[in-house]
């Protein structure tokens, strides 16, 4: 079957590509034509991450395994299909994990039909910018935090939850505080 997907950059300016491919190819197979389409020089490691209908991020599928999970599956071992399908029809890839080029996949259409000719660009939109979007990540922790009322005292001063509990960590059974590391270096 042929794949027609969109790719697009999570950028503020429009930039996208349509490719298509078959749906037998492997993620990294895949990879392959995203970068190759945006001009990359595939010299940089890429992932994909699937997702679900908002754009939560989910389980990884990185080009190798960085050996940080007992069960990663990389993407030479996944087929295209088993991930991006009418059933789920997103993906988030990103490309240089330092720089972290992100963009969002979406299935488009499925036709049956074959081709020796894939994958293909079909369509592009829009210049890559010359470096890669600022990203802002947060936790859905830590935006939990910041939204709790009683981070504050009844004055409206920030309570700083963590300080007594830090302070303590430096202080020994005696009540003596850590002052320095050269106190305790002799003990070596």
């Amino acid at each position: 079957m042929l794949y027609k997907i969109r790719v697009i950059l999570d950028a503020e300016e429009d930039v996208f590509r349509d490719l298509a491919v078959s749906d037998r190819i492997t993620l990294e197979d895949f990879h392959i034509a995203i970068a190759q389409s945006f001009g990359f020089d595939l010299s940089e490691m890429g992932t994909f991450f699937a997702t679900d209908e908002r754009w939560t991020q989910g389980v990884e599928y990185p080009i190798v395994d960085m050996g940080f999970d007992d069960d990663t599956v990389v993407m030479q071992h996944t087929p295209l299909a088993t991930l991006l399908n009418e059933n789920n029809p997103r993906l988030i890839y990103v490309y240089d994990l330092l720089a972290m080029w992100s963009f969002f996949v979406e299935l488009a259409k499925v036709e049956e039909v074959e081709s020796n000719e894939l994958p293909e660009l079909l369509f592009s939109f829009g210049s890559l910018p010359e470096n890669a979007p600022d990203k802002s990540f947060k936790s859905e922790r830590s935006t939990r935090i910041a939204d709790e009322e009683d981070l504050f005292n009844e004055e409206g001063d920030e309570i700083d939850d963590f300080e007594d509990e830090f302070e303590d960590d430096f202080n020994d059974s005696s009540g003596n505080d850590f002052e320095s590391f050269d106190d305790y270096a002799e003990d070596y």
